[in-house]
C-alpha cells in the first residue's frame, strides 16, 4: 500500500515537471505569496507594537520615580518614541533591502555556476529529485529541459536547493513604514494618561493599567495570528511588559536615591 502510494505521489510530481516543461514555466506554489507578505506584515506589526508598548512604558515608569513633573515625562517620553521608530523602521528598511540583496546575489551565482559548471548542477537537480522519490530515468528529461533555460533552471535551483523565494522589492520601504509605525501608536498608550493627568502618581498608575490591558490584547491578537494559543500569548506579553517597567521604575528610584 505505502509503494503504491509512493509510486502515484512520483508519477503526480512527473506530469507537474512535464506539463512545466511544455509550457516554458516553472512550477507555482499555490497562495505561496499571499501567505508570505502575510505573514511578514503580522511579523513587522508584532516588532513594532512589542517595542512600543514596553519601551516607553518602562521609561516613563522609572522616570516617574525621581520626578515629579509629567511635562518632563512626557517630552522625554516623545522624543523616545520618535527617535525610537525611526531606528526600527530603518532597521526594518534594511532587512528587507538585505533580503532582495542576498537573493540577487543567490541567483547571480547559480547563473554563473550553470554557465561554467552545467554538469556540476544537473548532478544537484538529479539528488533532488531523487529526495522525492524520482527515479533517474524520470528525472533525465526535466534535467536537460532545464538546462536548456538558464533563468528557469537558476529559479528552480533557488526554490528547490536553497529554499529561497523572491522576495518583493516593494518589501523593504513596506516594512520599515509598518514597523516604525506601529512602534509609535504603541509607545502612545502608555504616554496617554502623563498627557491628560498633571499628578505623577496618578499618570503612572493609568499608564500601568491602560498598558496592561493592551499588552493583553495585543498578546492575544498575536497568538491568533501566530498560531499559538491565545491566552498563553497574553499573559507572556503582559509579564515581559510589566517586568520591563517595574525594573526600569525601580532602577531609577534607587539611583535618584
Amino acid at each position: 500500500m505505502k509503494s503504491e502510494k509512493l509510486k502515484t505521489n512520483n508519477v503526480s510530481f512527473v506530469l507537474v515537471f512535464h506539463f512545466s516543461l511544455f509550457t516554458n514555466k516553472m512550477p507555482q506554489t499555490p497562495h505561496i505569496e499571499k501567505h508570505f507578505t502575510s505573514g511578514e506584515i503580522v511579523r513587522d506589526t508584532v516588532i513594532g507594537m512589542a517595542d512600543g508598548l514596553t519601551v516607553p512604558f518602562a521609561l516613563a515608569a522609572g522616570l516617574s520615580g525621581v520626578l515629579v513633573s509629567t511635562g518632563i515625562i512626557v517630552t522625554a517620553g516623545l522624543a523616545e518614541i520618535v527617535a525610537g521608530s525611526i531606528a526600527m523602521g530603518l532597521g526594518g528598511y534594511l532587512a528587507g533591502k538585505s533580503d532582495v540583496e542576498h537573493y540577487d546575489s543567490e541567483y547571480q551565482r547559480e547563473l554563473y555556476e550553470i554557465e561554467e559548471m552545467l554538469q556540476h548542477e544537473k548532478d544537484e537537480v538529479m539528488e533532488i529529485l531523487e529526495e522525492y522519490g524520482l527515479t533517474k530515468g524520470e528525472s533525465l528529461p526535466i534535467v536537460e529541459s532545464l538546462a536548456k533555460r538558464p533563468a528557469d533552471f537558476a529559479d528552480f535551483m533557488m526554490r528547490f536547493e536553497l529554499g529561497l523565494e523572491k522576495p518583493d522589492a516593494k518589501r523593504a520601504l513596506k516594512s520599515g513604514a509598518t514597523i516604525g509605525g506601529a512602534y509609535i501608536f504603541g509607545g502612545l498608550i502608555p504616554l496617554a494618561p502623563y498627557i491628560i493627568f498633571d499628578g505623577v502618581q496618578t499618570a503612572l498608575l493609568w499608564s500601568v493599567v491602560v498598558t496592561v490591558i493592551a499588552l493583553f490584547i495585543f498578546g492575544y491578537v498575536k497568538g491568533t495570528f501566530t498560531g499559538t494559543t491565545p491566552f498563553k500569548s497574553a499573559m507572556q506579553t503582559c509579564l515581559i511588559g510589566s517586568v520591563a517597567a517595574a525594573t526600569a521604575f525601580f532602577v531609577a528610584r534607587a539611583i535618584g536615591g
